[in-house]
């Protein structure tokens, strides 16, 4: 019996590994790492210290299956999780005592995902502040008690209103406070949206005054382009290297026969594609939490919308739980962008993926069996950086190997990749050659295999739009007990 249990055992693994599509060298692998509720983060509401490690635990993970960008949820419905001087912070984060400062989750986990190699992303929840218990539990520090002229209550939640001028003022400030005081690497934008069309949003006074003449439905889409606009153009003033992006709902429009039911553009009044062809964003993460001919032609249609910029499909890993979805559905989805060439693949949540439901976490160590760069944003730069200088590899005591190279000489917002190959023949897209990317400093470390093989050792460095400069000249090393 124990026999025949490995054997299937060892068959799955290699039915996994036999099937797995082809990781690219190149592939944006994320998650949204909830806050609002607590989903993801934090479980532990008495400790800070618990808080941290539950976070510090999660990226661990994330990095060994080697993922690259965490989409961290910084503000919730009107409260945030960093150190504001416009909204309350979360009641769920513990704070400091009076010896040391409150806990800031944004900059910790900023710091912790650079030292991993990972990009961290300010997720923004955008118009939607909460229901009336909620609201009363921010108490004055609420919106809608500082300024209720730019709130709305729309069956039982209230909204900040995108069709006043003075809600755009309010929303950038938030973006200002969070680009110029933390080094993130996006603003993402998710419910950047009008609620569902099942009731009617009580605008028809900023519609009277605005509406110029416009349909009611292009008022609204105009309303939150505009705001998307000017956030667009502050972030890029600020630090024009910050990807911004958004969630928009998973189906674009309407497609025919498979678009009936929630689409963004004409349910919610999301024009993302015209947001991603005018150039005022960046990336789009659609949440296309759907299957089969709800989810291939969708994609499709993003990426032809998608101005040759970042598209990542959002796979709906918690409908495995509440829809009762297969592992192999999420899967197929995996091989289906990557067929495309679409940019990579984002997952909601993060919970799902980390506790392994229905052994997705397994599948995507195959998916996800060698480190990914990011793709390059040549629209904002397409200066390439020069390649790094005097790569040197030495073995240390204890058998721990480490390369060492030159550092960046302008100090710039730099990152480096390291390369390995048992040939000079040596090509940046073979995603087998890749050791770790993402480097912050001009050291890696690690504890190579004394197998008697000669190794080739390359390191580029890649700018903040993510251009990578040619390789170095490599160091050369035998891993055999005597060091030649």
């Amino acid at each position: 019996m124990n026999k025949i249990y490995f054997l299937l055992i060892l068959l799955c693994r290699c039915t996994v590994s036999m099937f797995a599509s082809e990781p690219p060298a190149t592939e944006v692998r994320a998650v949204w790492l909830t806050t609002n509720y607590g989903l993801d983060w934090p479980r532990n509401r008495i400790s800070q210290e618990a808080q941290k490690q539950e976070l510090l635990s999660m990226l661990d993970h994330l990095q060994k299956y080697h993922f690259n960008t965490v989409l961290f949820q910084v503000r919730a419905r009107g409260e945030v999780f960093y150190h504001s001087n416009i909204e309350p912070m979360s009641s769920l984060v513990v704070a400091g005592g009076y010896e040391r400062p409150a806990f800031d989750p944004l900059a910790f986990m900023v710091e912790e995902c650079h030292k991993r190699g990972m990009e961290c992303h300010a997720w923004i929840v955008t118009y939607p502040l909460g229901g009336d218990r909620h609201v009363r539990s921010l108490g004055s520090k609420s919106v809608i008690k500082k300024n209720p002229s730019i709130a709305k209550k729309f069956k039982g939640e209230w909204f900040l209103d995108p069709g006043n001028p003075r809600t755009d003022d309010y929303l950038l400030s938030i973006v200002n406070e969070i680009v110029t005081r933390y080094d993130v690497d996006g603003i993402h934008f998710d419910y950047i949206r009008y609620p569902d069309n099942k009731g009617h949003f009580p605008d028809d006074g900023m519609y009277r005054l605005h509406g110029k003449g416009k349909s009611r439905a292009d008022w609204r889409r105009d309303n939150i382009t505009r705001f998307v606009t000017k956030a667009y153009d502050m972030v890029k003033q600020e630090k024009p290297w910050v990807q911004v992006s958004s969630a928009p709902l998973g189906r674009y429009r309407s497609l025919g026969s498979n678009g009936h039911g929630w689409t963004a553009l004409e349910t919610v009044y999301q024009d993302a594609g015209k947001w991603m062809k005018t150039g005022k964003h960046d990336a789009v993460y659609p949440m296309m939490y759907y299957k089969e001919q709800l989810f291939y032609p969708f994609v499709d249609d993003w990426v032809l919308n998608g101005n040759n910029r970042i598209v990542v499909p959002g796979l709906g890993a918690y409908q495995m739980v509440e829809l009762g979805w297969s592992r192999q559905d999420i899967l197929n989805q995996v091989d289906y962008t990557r067929r495309k060439r679409v940019h990579g693949q984002a997952y909601f949540r993060a919970e799902n993926v980390l506790s392994n439901t229905k052994g997705i976490q397994h599948s995507l160590k195959e998916y996800y069996r060698y480190p990914a760069k990011l793709p390059a944003m040549t629209w904002l730069s397409d200066t390439i950086p020069e390649r790094p200088d005097d790569l040197r590899a030495e073995k240390l005591t204890g058998g721990v190997f480490e390369l060492r190279w030159l550092p960046e000489e302008r100090n710039r917002r730099v990152t480096y990749n390291v390369y390995r190959s048992e040939s000079d023949d040596f090509n940046r897209e073979k995603p087998e050659n890749l050791l770790a990317t993402g480097l912050k400093d001009p050291v890696f470390t690690f504890d190579a295999e004394v197998n008697d093989k000669a190794c080739y050792y390359y390191v580029t460095v890649s700018d903040s739009y993510h251009n990578e400069s040619e390789a170095s000249i490599p160091a050369f090393f035998y891993h055999s007990e005597t060091v030649k």
